[in-house]
């Protein structure tokens, strides 16, 4: 089975979730990645889970185009999280039929972590969910091993590890850290490209993270190599926010050149 591909939130962030799964449709992706959590204490909370109109447009748009969920954002883990706070957006995800949950590991106490993680994912699969952790060297889960470690130790049959392709590089993970991964922990992953050099900094990878991301072969990622290394039939999902160029070049144009230059990168790393 060949890629699919997902149009992430953060490569067209500013547009309502409805109009983002029809970007996704004309532009020729097959899932689409929804926010309803906030990221960062800064960014405010989102209609979807409070405004019933706002799910139902989502639920129009996604059964109008036949673009699917591949994945809803985002569980923060704190050292004093509650996963029960979590039951409201993860059954607003199962309504619109979504797969995966991006989860991050904010807590640097990997026992409590592991723990946290665990009731998460234990409480996700009554929904029919997946827990992905996602790892990123400024957060308690800093590689692909740690992560990995965490998943292995919850032993839930629907967590997985979260591969971001910026994040994979940035923490000096391996082409062979993705090639010991069991397959059965990679229900998605994460393409773009990243500047090199960079600024290494907590502030200066976010910055980058967050909105100057670079399509692929605009940086020095080794994308081709991480591709061949993951599972054939991966959802690849296509996070590029690019805060700059989104000020001059529209959400769909910003969303088809995205996946056109994903796509041929694909093609260029199977040869």
């Amino acid at each position: 089975m060949a890629h699919r591909y997902s149009l992430a939130f953060l490569t067209t962030h500013a547009v309502a979730p409805d109009e983002a799964v029809r970007i996704a449709a004309a532009t020729g992706y097959d899932l689409v990645g929804l926010r309803f959590l906030p990221a960062a204490p800064t960014e405010p909370p989102y209609p979807i889970m409070s405004d019933p109109n706002v799910e139902a447009r989502v639920k129009a748009a996604l059964d109008e185009t036949g673009i699917g969920i591949a994945d809803i954002e985002i569980a923060r883990l704190k050292p004093d999280t509650d996963v029960e706070s979590f039951r409201d957006f993860l059954a607003l995800g199962q309504r619109l039929d979504a797969k995966n949950v991006l989860v991050a590991g904010d807590d640097p106490n990997h026992d409590r972590i592991t723990a946290t993680f665990t009731a998460f994912c234990n409480l996700a699969a009554e929904y029919g969910l997946t827990g992905d952790l996602e790892f990123m060297p400024w957060t308690g889960v800093k590689t692909l091993r740690e992560a990995q470690a965490i998943v292995e130790a919850s032993g839930c049959p629907n967590a997985g590890v979260l591969i971001d392709g910026l994040h994979w590089d940035r923490a000096g993970s391996t082409l062979e850290d993705i090639r010991n991964l069991p397959p059965q922990f990679i229900h998605y992953a994460q393409i773009c490209d990243g500047p090199k050099p960079y600024d290494p900094s907590d502030a200066g990878l976010i910055e980058i993270a967050r909105g100057a991301r670079l399509l692929p072969g605009d940086g020095g990622i080794d994308l081709k190599g991480m591709v061949r290394a993951l599972p054939a039939d991966t959802v690849l999902s296509v996070e590029i926010p690019q805060l700059v160029k989104a000020k001059t070049v529209d959400a769909k144009t910003r969303a088809r050149e995205a996946l056109d230059r994903t796509k041929a990168m694909v093609l260029e790393s199977a040869i």
